[in-house]
């Protein structure tokens, strides 16, 4: 549910650098380690920007895969386990498998090099007159 919150801001966002224009595509840079559904964020913009200049945009999610690094060993490793095609896969060889973010080398704790991204990349915007704005809560 989350989602909804960082729709919004995503589109408050959007609305604070058109100034005033209508905005027809946002571009968002997604890391896999935020644990947000993509499909619930293009949900949820596209009912948080109704009445707004980024009504009826486009929203474009850039994935941004996981990597951790090893301070101590220098090991670079991504922590998320391969996705395994369906539930029963996961019943026939046991519980589903877990992140791993300590170092598959030296055991020590990881540091994220990439996979934690949430931001705006860009918008467009165009010279035509936005929908009516409503003030966002």
């Amino acid at each position: 549910m989350h989602e909804l919150s960082i729709s919004s801001a995503i589109v408050e966002t959007a609305i604070k650098h058109a100034r005033g224009q209508r905005v027809t595509v946002v571009d968002v840079r997604l890391g896999r380690l935020r644990q947000v559904v993509p499909d619930s964020l293009a949900f949820y913009f596209e009912i948080v920007s109704r009445e707004t200049p980024c009504e009826g945009a486009e929203l474009r999610i850039e994935h941004v895969a996981s990597s951790l690094r090893c301070p101590a060993c220098w090991c670079e490793w991504d922590p998320a386990p391969p996705p395994m095609a369906t539930h029963e896969e996961y019943a026939s060889d046991g519980p589903p498998p877990v992140p791993a973010f300590r170092c598959p080398t030296c055991g020590e704790p990881g540091e994220v090099l990439t996979g934690g991204e949430l931001e705006v990349e860009s918008i467009e915007i165009t010279d035509e007159a936005p929908a009516p704005e409503t003030q966002l809560t």
